[in-house]
């Protein structure tokens, strides 16, 4: 019985050598079946994440073939390889390495590809929260599993109910940064210089420091996200000028435009909101001295899809302890105002976020959190527990004396 197809997915094909020369580089190709279609894209020795290009290889390769049927079935009959397709052709985007909608489709073609969409049911979740390996990441695919199928029943192409089965939704992350560490971690991305071997001469074997900066870039994102809260994705994409595909920071009017231009809007909130004040100022020189080209977060001359390995490196250099990512900017900058005071309502608009998860997240910290009611409880107005407990204790103690 011929073997099920797992769908098109993206996959590195080693380099091929022969004896010690590589007769062909190591690439990024898309699988189908018995197929191999080429991306164009070449794989480092230590890459283990496709780039942008090759998800949009993916995406573009699934949209062009695959064409499947958009009629009311059983869901005994309905590949969930179709179900996938469907809502990436009409609903999915180019990606990044912050907004991955392809590669998550990708990863749920491999095990869902070949599967009836009637097989969908809480063992094979689990079965794939045990193959994926990691359960907050098999929790966002799984909810873009959930989010295609009812897509596809909302177009009314399938008769019956399937339900998706997520593991549990894991605790908020509570790790922000203080002042002084923030201050520490700009400091070593701005200060570091980066290191190379000698090779020759008496010094061989031997560090030196070169004149090369290589972690400005991770200075200027963190500095962004500290003070705007923005999420990682839009940061890494804004840009002083107007472009499609990227977010836009107005410099005239100080307003940073977080939705990418031309990009649908979604349920992460990516609303338009004031420059604070000493960023814009920054901001402004690095386009006056033209030390930005296209995007303010730019390594090279040329815009990052990533920072996850410079931002690493700068937490190793501050010391910082605990897990910090780049989201964990997001979380100070949501902190610091609720340490500040600021009304739920206006921070809450500032960040792009709902008052809901504001404070069920970040209240706490606010300097008014539950005072009322604590205050309420030891009113004037009335006699408060403990001292009634007290009270009480004095007037057993006076009996027993007496």
């Amino acid at each position: 019985m011929p073997r099920p197809s797992k769908g098109a997915r993206l996959y590195k094909r080693r380099a091929r050598l022969r004896g010690r020369k590589v007769v062909a580089q190591a690439v990024w190709i898309i699988k189908d079946g018995g197929r191999h279609i080429a991306t164009g894209c070449l794989a480092g020795p230590t890459e283990t994440k496709p780039p942008r290009e090759a998800e949009q290889a993916l995406s573009d390769y699934i949209a062009q073939k695959y064409q499947p049927e958009r009629r009311r079935r059983d869901i005994e009959e309905i590949d969930c390889a179709d179900v996938l397709s469907i809502y990436l052709a009409d609903a999915g985007e180019a990606g990044n390495e912050f907004d991955d909608l392809s590669s998550r489709i990708g990863r749920l073609n491999e095990f869902w590809g070949g599967k009836m969409l009637a097989a969908v049911n809480s063992h094979d979740c689990g079965e794939y929260v045990k193959h994926r390996g990691n359960r907050g990441g098999s929790r966002r695919d799984l909810e873009t599993l959930r989010a295609a199928i009812n897509h596809h029943a909302n177009q009314g192409f399938h008769r019956g109910i399937v339900r998706v089965s997520l593991p549990p939704k894991g605790e908020p992350r509570d790790r922000w940064l203080t002042r002084n560490e923030a201050a520490a971690l700009i400091w070593h991305c701005w200060r570091y210089r980066e290191k190379q071997t000698v090779h020759t001469g008496k010094g061989k074997g031997q560090p030196v420091l070169t004149t090369k900066r290589p972690l400005r870039h991770v200075a200027r994102f963190i500095l962004i996200g500290i003070y705007t809260g923005t999420r990682a994705g839009a940061i890494a994409t804004a840009s002083p000028y107007p472009e499609q595909g990227r977010s836009f920071v107005d410099l005239e009017r100080g307003i940073f435009y977080r939705k990418q231009i031309g990009k649908r809007a979604t349920k992460k909130r990516q609303t338009p909101a004031p420059v604070p004040p000493r960023l814009l100022a920054h901001m402004r020189r690095w386009a006056r001295l033209r030390l930005v080209a296209q995007c303010f977060v730019e390594f090279n001359g040329k815009p990052v899809a990533s920072v996850e390995k410079g931002f690493r490196s700068a937490v190793g250099l501050a010391g910082l302890s605990g897990k910090v990512t780049p989201h964990t900017l997001r979380h100070t900058a949501a902190t610091w105002l609720m340490q500040r005071g600021v009304p739920v309502w206006e921070a809450a608009g500032f960040l792009g976020m709902s008052a809901e998860v504001l404070l069920g997240t970040y209240g706490h910290h606010h300097p008014d959190f539950l005072h009322g009611a604590a205050n309420a409880i030891t009113s004037k107005h009335r006699v408060s527990v403990v001292e009634s407990v007290v009270g009480l204790e004095d007037a057993r103690e006076k009996r027993q004396k007496a």
